[in-house]
């Protein structure tokens, strides 16, 4: 991504020069805590002046807000598509949980800008979008986890509001462990023998 970033960024139209701020600041965050990004930072690694940077965006908190957007569009879009088609729900959730590791481990300063806005004390823009995305994964996980209850895959006493937070927490447990570990590699290889035993504890005994 850095080649992409450093590449012509003074001559890229508005549009662009936003979307690739954006990509600049999920390279930092992969490599050091987002709380410590300066504005400063970002315009160094970009080759621009913080003056440049500015005339896109106001405040950091409109580049973070810009940076949430584009994790909120980019994961529900991946989980989407990675669910189109699939007539098992198990199995589409198996999907759905596979390519958001996969996002991760192509993103991993995403879930850091994610637990830090979520930790922030006061009501942000930033940390509204987050909220509303982790709901609006839940909306899908929901539909998923009923569907299954009502074709007989998954067992009908399962609690549908806490298998979906466990999914997402399952998820998030990987994403510490593998920050934790310092090896994002290890997510992609947990993920699979994780979601084999949280399938096994919501399936049907049938």
């Amino acid at each position: 991504m850095r080649t992409t970033v450093n590449t012509h960024v003074k001559h890229l139209p508005a549009n662009e020069r936003r979307a690739v701020t954006v990509e600049a600041v999920i390279e930092l965050a992969g490599s050091q805590n987002p709380s410590e990004i300066t504005t400063a930072a970002i315009a160094k690694h970009m080759n621009l002046t913080q003056g440049a940077l500015f005339r896109h965006f106001p405040t950091k908190d409109a580049i973070w807000q810009a940076v949430m957007e584009w994790v909120a569009e980019r994961l529900l879009a991946r989980i989407d598509c990675a669910a189109q088609g699939i007539e098992s729900p198990l199995a589409a959730m198996q999907a759905i949980f596979m390519s958001h590791v996969e996002f991760v481990a192509e993103h991993p300063g995403v879930p850091r800008m994610m637990f830090g806005e979520l930790q922030r004390a006061e009501q942000t823009a930033p940390k509204r979008i987050v909220q509303a995305l982790i709901l609006r994964y839940g909306e899908r996980l929901h539909r998923l986890i009923e569907a299954g209850k009502a074709c007989g895959e998954l067992s009908t006493a399962l609690d549908t509001e806490a298998a979906a937070t466990l999914f997402i927490g399952t998820i998030q447990g990987l994403v510490m462990q593998s920050l934790l570990a310092g090896n994002v590699e290890r997510i992609r290889h947990d993920a699979p023998r994780v979601f084999a035993i949280y399938q096994r504890g919501i399936r049907s005994a049938q």
